[in-house]
Formats: structure tokens, sequence, C-alpha cells
């Protein structure tokens, strides 16, 4: 792959992203939603804090990752650059890689702002801590915070990679944003909900609730933060040993997504 070809596309993308006023509305939007959550529901724990953003981040996050990038491939076909860049010794793959790098650059970025400001209104709030972080208080860390700023990037990117799909497989702009609200309920709502009821009803062993939870971008996340942000203190979680599928989970949808959006992309 050359690298050059990746980066140019990159560059291009990352120009679009910050000439976009509606995109950045909505990281204004998200990191005054994360900071107003984060002045909400200080305690001065950092696994305090985990626990009361877990839920709202795994809605926060897909709502922006889909805003980046729902419209990074349908557009380029609607304006015909795609076959433009056909003409080039451009594979599909450098084109998916490099569209993927410039809009991962600025979602990262805005991620980061919008944790590391709530990182910092924890450091500096000094609010009552819940029980369980009480009566653990030497084990609360800012290294647990970390822990979290890193897992919910990689749920992030993963979720990128998935809205790259969408744009790759839709006709239109329209039909994009069609796709794209469909696939975010389907992620915070839909999914956990089919899957849950899966389980609920006795159609899967106990063994197996671990790796058919993985399946859920949204339950892998959520697992691996319960497991290294928030047992490590000592609280029981009831995941199990959900580290491998989770694992597995993200990385599949991550691979799967990227793979998909270049077979569709040259069409």
């Amino acid at each position: 792959m050359r690298t050059e070809d990746v980066l140019a596309i990159a560059q291009r993308e990352l120009d679009t992203v910050v000439r976009t006023r509606l995109l950045l509305a909505f990281a204004a939007g998200y990191l005054g939603l994360t900071v107003g959550l984060a002045w909400l529901v200080a305690s001065g724990s950092y696994v305090g804090v985990v626990l009361d953003t877990v839920t709202p981040t795994e809605a926060l996050v897909p709502v922006l990752a889909f805003a980046v990038g729902y419209r990074s491939i349908v557009a380029d076909r609607e304006r015909d650059e795609i076959d433009t860049l056909r003409t080039y010794p451009i594979s599909r793959w450098r084109y998916v890689a490099g569209v993927y790098l410039g809009r991962a650059v600025p979602f990262v970025a805005v991620l980061l702002l919008g944790l590391g400001a709530v990182g910092a209104i924890t450091a500096v709030s000094g609010g009552e801590k819940i029980s369980i972080i009480a009566a653990h208080a030497t084990a609360d860390s800012s290294l647990l915070y970390l822990r979290f700023v890193v897992l919910t990037v990689a749920f992030g990117l993963v979720v990128l990679g998935v809205a790259l799909l969408v744009s790759a497989a839709a006709r239109s702009s329209r039909g994009a944003l069609a796709l794209a609200a469909g696939a975010v309920l389907a992620l915070i709502l839909g999914m956990d909900t089919g899957l849950a009821a899966t389980v609920t009803g006795g159609l899967v062993s106990p063994d197996g609730v671990t790796w058919l939870l993985a399946l859920s971008p949204n339950s892998a996340y959520r697992a691996l933060v319960f497991e290294f942000c928030v047992a490590p203190i000592g609280a029981a979680v009831p995941v199990g040993p959900a580290v491998v599928p989770s694992v597995l989970g993200l990385v599949g949808w991550f691979v799967a997504t990227l793979v998909l959006a270049g077979r569709l992309a040259w069409r």
C-alpha cells in the first residue's frame, strides 16, 4: 500500500470535515453534553464517573461517529469523484483507508477533548463518593479512567467503521441519512434488546452468553469497561470471562466493516 496515496486522501477528508459547519456543530454539541454531564455527576471518583457516564457514552459516541462518517463515501460517488479516482493507480483499499484515517483523526480529537474535560472536572471536584468507591478508595485512580478513555476511543473507531460501511452501501445522501439513523438505533437499542431477549428466552446456554453479547459493539464495549475499569476496585461485575469474546467482537466488527466498505466503494 502506497502510504502517500492514503495520506493524500486522508488530508482531503480532514479538510472536508474542518470546513463542514454541521460537523463542527455536532462536535461542539458532543463536547457540551459531555462536559455538562460531567458537572452533573461529578463525585471526585474516577470509577464513579465511569459508572455514571458509560451508558450516555454508548449513545453519544455512535451519534458523533455517524455524523462524521455517514456521507464520506456516498458524497464522493454523488460528485463522481470515485470515478475520477479510479482512473488513477489507487486501489479501493487505499481509498477506504485514506477516507477512514481522514475522518478518524478529527473524530478521535473530539472524543479526547470531551473525555479529557470529564477527567479534569473529576480531578478537581470533591463530591461525596458512592459507597462502593468509598469502600475501596485506595483502588480508585486516574489509571482506571485512562483505561476508560482508551476503550471509548477504540469503541468509537469501531463504530466509525460501521458509518463508512453505511456510506459505501448507500446510493444517495438521503439514503445514507436513513441508513445511518437506523444503524444508530440498532447499535444503541436494537441489538442489545434482541440479544437480551435471546438470553432471557433461554435460547442460549449460560456458557454462550458472553460470546453472544460480544456480537453487539455496545455490549462488548460495556463488558470491557466493567472488566478493566470497575472490577479492579474489588466490585463484582456481571460480565464473567468476557474479555476475549468482547475483544474479538470489536476487532471482528472493525475488520468486517472496513472490508465490506472497500468492496462496496468501487461500484
